[in-house]
């Protein structure tokens, strides 16, 4: 995870630099803007704003609509402190004031505050506190909260200034933006993949419902020639069990294509690797992977060139009557190429574009300028075709 630059005191007497603290709050947000899961976003915010105003620990509250917490993230504290703690906390004391009240909380010592309502016996002891609301627009969305500010504390003053408030606020004005943009992505992405399953169901319902279809009217004759004419019945017969093995392929290679957990769990490589071995065995065309030099992508850029290559092979299997694809995965620079190879019918790709959703094309060049990719088309009748799609890597 990227940590913006911690800001120490200056020392007595001494005046912060206005430029180390821009410095600061740039490199904050900029690490704040680099992440896309939410999750990822608000461990960089909670460890962003510890840092930023020098706080020994900091935590960033996410509510549910029950009570309680969706996601509470802390920084500052090792995870075997976090899970002796124990559970989650509920919205309540302090924690409820910054959801609810909608304003800053300045404490010289939390202790003493009236909604204190005390804390796990595992849990650090804390003094001085901040705590800032995360709005976007009317609604609270989360909340930030510091605690022991690192720096001489007069005794009855409080460790956070006026300056770390306002400055905490700005941070969070840009956490908000930053979170709220998290959860826009996340939902895209489940959209995608509700748009991809559809997508496979609709296609796995034709491709398997007219083999069986063909199937038992297949059988059927095989039943009304069997007394008259033995030899014809078995020649349906042997029909009937090609079409089988035919419907057994289509509902095997719908079937990987459903299990996008893989690639999370896997990565890209090993992910091709399998999908590919799989799709090898269950079309007559020899389908081969060749990874070179290729080990982890940003995971956008991953899911987007397993999505291309699936996309691709889809239609270099079912359309382009090949006997051969070939997929190549390799290293370029910071990045990544991958090419899918057929030796197939071939098509004009200018009269696909025109076409519109032909062949997925119009999908693939939207999934690769997603990740500041490039796609490239390169096909004519008779002569094959191979897509490649580069991505810059992270």
């Amino acid at each position: 995870m990227s940590r913006p630059r911690p800001v120490h005191p200056a020392p007595a007497g001494e005046s912060p630099s206005p430029n180390a603290g821009l410095a600061a709050v740039s490199s904050a947000l900029l690490a704040m803007s680099r992440h896309l899961e939410v999750r990822d976003v608000l461990k960089t915010i909670t460890a962003s704003a510890r840092e930023l105003l020098d706080a020994e620990y900091a935590a960033l509250g996410v509510p549910d609509d029950h009570g309680g917490f969706a996601q509470f993230v802390v920084d500052g504290i090792s995870e075997e402190q976090w899970r002796a703690i124990g559970p989650l906390p509920r919205q309540h004391g302090i924690l409820a004031a910054m959801l609810h009240e909608e304003k800053a909380e300045r404490l010289a010592d939390v202790r003493e505050d009236p909604r204190f309502e005390g804390w796990p016996s595992a849990h650090p002891d804390m003094s001085d506190f901040l705590g800032m609301p995360i709005r976007d627009g009317e609604e609270t969305i989360g909340a930030l909260f510091l605690a022991n500010k690192r720096c001489p504390k007069p005794e009855g003053g409080c460790g956070f200034t006026e300056d770390d408030e306002e400055l905490l606020g700005i941070l969070a004005q840009h956490a908000a933006i930053a979170l709220t943009n998290a959860r826009l992505y996340e939902r895209s992405r489940e959209l995608t993949i509700a748009e991809e399953r559809s997508r496979l169901a609709h296609e796995l319902h034709d491709a398997v419902s007219q083999k069986l279809f063909s199937l038992r009217l297949t059988a059927q004759a095989a039943a009304a020639l069997v007394d008259r004419d033995p030899a014809r019945a078995k020649g349906e017969l042997q029909q009937v069990a090609a079409l089988a093995a035919e419907a057994a392929d289509e509902l095997r290679a719908a079937v990987v294509e459903l299990r996008p957990a893989a690639l999370e769990e896997d990565g890209l490589v090993n992910t091709l690797r399998t999908q590919i071995q799989v799709l090898d065995r269950a079309h007559a065309a020899r389908v081969t992977f060749d990874n070179r030099g290729v080990r982890a992508l940003p995971p956008a850029q991953e899911e987007a060139l397993l999505r291309v290559a699936q996309e691709a092979l889809h239609n270099a299997l079912r359309h382009s009557g090949a006997d051969r694809v070939d997929v190549v995965l390799a290293r370029n620079g910071q990045g990544a190429v991958l090419r899918v190879t057929d030796n197939g019918k071939g098509f004009e790709p200018r009269a696909v574009r025109r076409a519109g959703r032909h062949l997925g094309l119009v999908s693939m060049r939207h999934r690769a300028s997603g990740v500041a990719g490039r796609l490239t088309v390169q096909s004519a009748p008779g002569e094959g075709a191979t897509i490649e799609m580069e991505v810059p890597g992270g």
